[in-house]
């Protein structure tokens, strides 16, 4: 059973969001770059703000976009669950791609929501 472990928000200033999202949570992001802000939440799960600007694919510039993440171990976990869906004749919005946080890939559900499965390298 999969697990969604991560919300990711594309926001058009990840810094200036970070500000709405530190007092609605009432705590500090753990990571923050120009482009991705990180929050962990009691209970562990996490809510990024990542720039509509930089986010991979693109957003296409919907108005909101939001992500569902969902955290494997490693990268090779990624590719076997992309084998696995392909297998059952599943549509792939992003192919199993090196990122710079580390191996992602990308699928929809049928009203285009993302959901990212990924695995965080070193």
């Amino acid at each position: 059973m999969l697990t969604p472990t991560y919300y990711l928000l594309h926001v058009t200033d990840p810094q200036q969001s970070a500000g709405f999202y530190t007092e609605l949570f009432g705590r500090s992001p753990v990571e923050t770059s120009s482009t991705f802000v990180l929050f962990v939440l009691e209970g562990g799960m996490k809510v990024g703000l990542w720039s509509k600007a930089t986010v991979e694919p693109a957003t296409g510039g919907a108005p909101g976009a939001l992500e569902i993440g969902i955290a494997l171990k490693t990268p090779e976990d990624v590719d076997a669950f992309h084998q696995s869906w392909l297998a059952r004749g599943l549509p792939v919005f992003q192919q199993p791609t090196d990122m710079d946080f580390g191996r992602s890939m990308m699928v929809v559900d049928p009203d285009g929501h993302r959901i990212r499965i990924f695995a965080v390298t070193a």
